[in-house]
């Protein structure tokens, strides 16, 4: 499975962007997704995950009510719509994979990972 994530950039505070995530090498409805990012100095934090059907979908309570993950099968894409952000926010965020099972285990033990798309929330 490979995994592209793209649509990082320079965003002021309060403003918005969308990350996607395409995958290839394996049909995306087997899989289940996560997004991830990790700030300078920090440890890689879990972000949110959705079930390969789309419909179980888990969130950090550091996001939750600004970011809304979705995915679409026939895009093979996976996407991370960021709201509100703040400077704290600014991160390298990844996209990661596991073949369908316990939603809990794609935010625990990701099997694939994407290279990461640099945010940066600043004025």
């Amino acid at each position: 499975v490979q995994l592209q994530a793209s649509g990082g950039g320079l965003v002021q505070p309060g403003g918005s962007l969308r990350l996607s995530c395409e995958a290839s090498g394996r049909t995306f409805a087997t899989l289940d997704m996560a997004w991830f990012r990790q700030a300078p100095g920090k440890e890689r934090e879990f972000l949110s995950a959705i079930s390969g059907s789309g419909v179980s979908k888990s969130y950090a309570d550091s996001v939750k009510g600004r970011f809304t993950i979705s995915r679409s099968d026939s895009a093979k894409t996976l996407y991370l719509q960021l709201n509100s952000l703040v400077p704290e926010d600014t991160a390298v965020y990844y996209c990661a994979a596991r073949k369908r099972g316990a939603l809990a285990a794609v935010a625990a033990r990701p099997e694939y990972w994407g290279q990461g798309t640099q945010v940066t929330v600043s004025s």
